[in-house]
């Protein structure tokens, strides 16, 4: 009988802060200088292939009139086991860096981190024909901002109504050390929630509630591996809604990723 040797686990690089932004607490109150974390290297995990033999469908979702889908079979479990492990190296804090939230909004954990194109650029691939390729007069840039914006849901946290804004896109200086801001031509349009769990792994609760402009509401629940898609910014078309309450002792782990439109 032929041997088995277990392999070793792959070892993660050191981690390093390539920016400071003012953090905002849940309750209130700003921390000055709050992380945003980069490998030094970019991690074995984290270099993905175009092809997983996953197949992406998008589900269109009834929002009366306004924009939000959910694209199925995105990433594959290893791939979001493995950004869940590189955020809890990373270390959620608290604070969110750069994001600025009321007292009692945003009550959950957070860590932002900047990943690089051996991730980003399979991973828009392989939504790319599933995304709008305008949003009014900006046309779909071929790339996803490379900065993660994580929330970690422990028993009892929720985000409470709100609606996302827009972004500049970000990336990594090529000695990976600093964080940079893309053309100002360039900002989101489309927020991308990407479920790194769900109920198939224990968690309770945690759904996202969409509201329509009447005010209904329409519940998506966390599927490892999907990602659900919607208008942002502060004009008529955004999409309210609500990171629900999560109870258990399974936490959810969500990353936002901002999807780049280019005007002009």
């Amino acid at each position: 009988m032929e041997q088995v040797i277990d392999q070793p686990p792959l070892a993660w690089p050191d981690h390093q802060a390539v920016a400071h932004l003012p953090g905002s607490l849940p309750m209130g109150g700003v921390v000055p200088m709050t992380p945003v974390h980069a490998f030094v290297q970019t991690p074995d995990l984290l270099r993905w292939p175009v092809h997983t033999g996953l197949q992406p469908k998008r589900h269109d979702i009834d929002l009366g009139g306004l924009l939000a889908f959910v694209i199925k079979d995105l990433v594959t479990d290893p791939e979001a086991d493995a950004i869940v492990a590189a955020s809890e190296r990373m270390g959620y804090r608290d604070e969110a860096p750069g994001i600025a939230t009321p007292p009692g909004m945003r009550m959950n954990k957070s860590v932002h981190w900047m990943a690089d194109e051996a991730m980003m650029a399979p991973l828009f691939e392989r939504m790319a024909p599933l995304l709008p390729s305008r949003m009014g007069d900006a046309v779909l840039l071929p790339a996803l901002s490379h900065r993660i914006n994580m929330y970690r849901y422990d028993d009892s946290d929720v985000f409470n109504l709100h609606t996302d804004g827009s972004w500049p896109g970000y990336s990594l200086s090529e000695d990976r050390t600093q964080m940079q801001v893309w053309d100002e031509s360039i900002q989101s349009c489309l927020t991308m929630l990407l479920y790194l769990n769900g109920e198939a792994d224990g968690v309770q609760g945690g759904q996202t509630r969409l509201f329509r402009p009447d005010g209904s509401p329409v519940d998506v629940s966390p599927v490892k591996g999907s990602a659900l898609f919607f208008r942002h910014g502060f004009g008529r078309d955004s999409v309210r809604h609500i990171g629900c309450v999560v109870r258990g002792p399974v936490s959810k782990y969500v990353a936002r990723i901002n999807v780049m439109y280019r005007s002009g």
